[in-house]
């Protein structure tokens, strides 16, 4: 082997790393603000007690994420009724830039302790920056919400807790 055979792979890593660094930027200037105004929107929209957080962790990378950090004020007068009702803080939809440029989506569920057979992870995806869509955030809300239901009253069969 001569040391010539090299050169098409050294193009081809060349190019790889200009193909992170533009998602990157597209992350930078576009993704993530795209993401930032969406959640939010949908935080003033439904006051449930969520809130949007802006991540920066992972040495470079960062994430945006819609968490559940409060319980709805218009049921705090229900759950005052009972006095042993604890609210879980917890549960947050995430959008993660990875190392290489990409976007994670992935629910991270409430935790609590002894919980047994849950996962505290569901990964939906992977997705370049540029098909991140106000469309595709509010279909990944959509899904969220429906873990979350089915986390708070999950089947019979799977009980929480015991």
């Amino acid at each position: 082997m001569e040391i010539e055979h090299l050169e098409e792979l050294v193009i081809d890593y060349k190019n790889s790393i200009k193909t992170v660094a533009k998602k990157k930027i597209l992350w930078k200037t576009k993704t993530k603000k795209l993401l930032v105004k969406t959640l939010n929107a949908v935080v003033k929209k439904y006051n449930i007690g969520w809130r949007v957080q802006e991540l920066s962790w992972m040495n470079t990378n960062e994430a945006v994420n819609i968490t559940f950090d409060s319980f709805p004020p218009e049921l705090l007068e229900t759950t005052n009724k009972i006095p042993t009702y604890q609210f879980i803080q917890g549960g947050a939809l995430v959008f993660a830039e990875s190392y290489s440029g990409d976007i994670n989506v992935f629910i991270l569920y409430p935790y609590i302790e002894n919980l047994e057979d849950r996962s505290n992870e569901k990964e939906f995806n992977t997705y370049t920056p540029n098909s991140i869509t106000e469309k595709l955030i509010l279909e990944k809300v959509d899904e969220f919400l429906k873990e979350m239901i089915e986390w708070e009253v999950p089947p019979i069969k799977n009980k929480v807790g015991f």
